[in-house]
């Protein structure tokens, strides 16, 4: 974990006692509402459709179990029990009363937390990859960029008024797990003549306009990380559209420059800055990594038996958990675990208060007091060991974390929807349950395999439906739900995809193509349950996933089946038996 050091915790301080003045402010009448709305946006505050919503911010994931106690006894007395965690591995509540946000930023800092730009158009929390610091094909641990990121783009003053939000995504490992080609910049650590440094992708994102990002620079070197920053940052905020919010994102930019004059600006900027005070030194980097704690691994881990082949042999339940929610850990005789928040009948995402403080013991008992947030809405222990891996099972069961659908079709990603957010044309919650409900079968969903399903209530994609094997976007239709699929997306590839240095392909993300017209709610599980029997009469092994079907014969067959419509072969031909 991050220890604040005590400019980090006078920061934080001196930011409630700033957000208290405002709020009061407005409460008295004395700011408008107009001018109240950029202050809260800098503090996390949304107005969603029926209160206030809190994003607070986790940064690149991490959490102490202190720090979700906070957030535990934060859902109990000022929301509704409850709260939700995000893509970007932040936590979100639904139900704070205005007055007493400040409070609740209160109770944050002294656990050394806040909301600072989790809202507004800023630099917003930058991601990773949830295994950061433990996975066995780390090049480098991207915990510490994260940090050194997040000290550099803090309340900067040339970027806190970007033209629009802005979202940083690292990934330290062979595979990408932090989806880098769908951010606005994408960064991925290589090694190039025993120097590390990093793959800069820019340009990618969701929403209206689905782009993946573009490669700018196959390397900038570690101690010129921040000043490349800083110089594509710069381009974006000098020339990023401030007429029309729908094209001010970085990608139209890249787009409508392209990348090759985007990268030579940057290039042009980067020459001026490059030696400059934002360039990294050795002590530098040393002195961000000594603000972290790491784990103090037992010495016996590795020469301990491992029991859990003969537990699982012994209990089929167990060994599916095991096979689902365990990881490979770059520590022998350990495991990360993943607690699935994706029970069937729970909103995806959503984590009560009493479940927040049993996770809370359960980290400090098995995995050294940390906690890891995921970009699909579940939380990590990183550092279990494998001999107490099915005591911790029989813990987690009771609290109904031990669903086995990590990378299944039921571990589904979703946006809040039209249930609390303002901006959407319809709910995605209770189609994410009805989904749940219809594939309520272990065996079948074991079957099935490895199948991404997102869902967003709205095109600005918070669900990133986009870049799921099965997207589903919700929109209005005459002032009615109706519902878009896409297939063949995907947010990230596997360390063969990051070998290939090619601008279309970051991370191997792929944008998913739409399958034809829109559904009314209660089609869409039909539609699912369509495209998976049409994937398994296609598939040629069991070991063939969903979305690499779809990469080989196309969407037309799909489509066919749903539509129940002829059936084309990928040149469009007609299909015959």
């Amino acid at each position: 974990m991050y220890v604040y050091d005590p400019i980090d915790q006078r920061l934080v301080e001196e930011r409630v006692a700033q957000f208290r003045d405002q709020t009061q402010r407005f409460l008295a009448g004395q700011l408008t509402e107009d001018d109240f709305r950029v202050l809260r946006l800098q503090n996390g505050l949304y107005i969603q459709r029926h209160a206030p919503m809190l994003r607070v911010a986790i940064p690149y994931g991490m959490l102490a179990s202190r720090q979700l106690r906070m957030l535990a006894h934060i859902a109990r007395k000022y929301d509704r029990g409850y709260g939700h965690f995000s893509t970007r591995q932040n936590m979100q509540f639904n139900w704070p009363k205005l007055e007493e946000v400040p409070d609740i930023l209160a109770d944050l800092a002294t656990v050394q937390m806040h909301a600072i730009q989790t809202s507004g158009n800023c630099i917003r929390n930058t991601t990773t990859d949830h295994f950061a610091g433990v996975a066995a094909d780390e090049v480098t641990n991207p915990l510490v960029w994260c940090e050194i990121i997040r000290q550099w783009s803090m309340l900067h003053p040339e970027f806190a008024f970007l033209p629009r939000k802005f979202k940083i995504a690292v990934s330290g490992a062979l595979e990408d797990r932090a989806a880098v080609g769908v951010h606005d910049i994408g960064l991925q650590a290589v090694e190039q003549d025993g120097v590390i440094g990093f793959r800069v992708w820019v340009g990618g994102g969701m929403g209206r306009t689905p782009i993946i990002g573009k490669l700018i620079r196959p390397f900038v070197a570690w101690y010129d990380l921040l000043t490349y920053l800083q110089a594509a940052l710069r381009v974006y905020n000098l020339h990023g559209r401030r007429d029309n919010k729908y094209k001010a994102r970085i990608k139209i930019l890249v787009k409508d420059l392209t990348p090759e004059v985007y990268a030579r600006q940057v290039e042009e900027e980067w020459a001026i800055i490059k030696d400059g005070p934002n360039r990294l030194k050795q002590e530098d980097l040393d002195r961000i990594a000594g603000r972290f704690t790491w784990p103090q691994y037992d010495a016996d881990a590795a020469s301990a038996a491992d029991p859990t082949a003969g537990q699982a042999a012994a209990d089929p339940a167990f060994a599916r958990w095991l096979r689902k929610n365990t990881h490979p850990h770059r520590v022998a005789g350990y495991a990360s675990v993943t607690l699935s928040l994706k029970a069937t009948g729970v909103p995806p995402g959503d984590v009560t208060d009493a479940q927040m403080d049993a996770i809370a013991d359960l980290a400090d008992d098995y995995s050294h007091g940390e906690l890891r947030v995921s970009h699909e809405q579940n939380l990590i222990l990183p550092d279990v060991r494998r001999d107490r891996l099915h005591a911790l099972w029989e813990a987690i069961k009771p609290l109904g974390l031990a669903t086995p659908n990590i990378g299944l079709l039921t571990n589904i990603i979703a946006c809040p929807g039209g249930d609390f957010c303002a901006l959407a044309n319809a709910v995605s919650i209770p189609v994410a349950q009805a989904i749940q409900a219809r594939f309520d079968d272990l065996d079948y969903l074991f079957e099935i395999g490895e199948l991404d399903l997102n869902i967003s209530g709205c095109i600005n994609a918070c669900g990133h439906h986009h870049v799921g094997h099965i997207g589903i976007l919700g929109v209005d239709k005459a002032g009615e739900e109706w519902y878009q699929v896409t297939i063949g997306g995907r947010q990230h590839g596997g360390a063969d995809d990051l070998n290939v240095v090619d601008p279309s392909r970051a991370g191997g993300a792929a944008i998913g193509r739409i399958i034809g017209p829109s559904f009314a709610r209660e089609e869409v599980p039909n539609v699912v349950e369509k495209l998976i029997q049409t994937y398994l009469r296609l598939r040629d092994s069991e070991v063939e996933r969903f979305v690499d079907v779809v990469t080989r014969v196309g969407i037309d067959p799909f489509k066919a089946d749903v539509y129940n419509e002829p059936a084309k072969d990928k040149a469009g031909e007609p299909a015959h038996a």
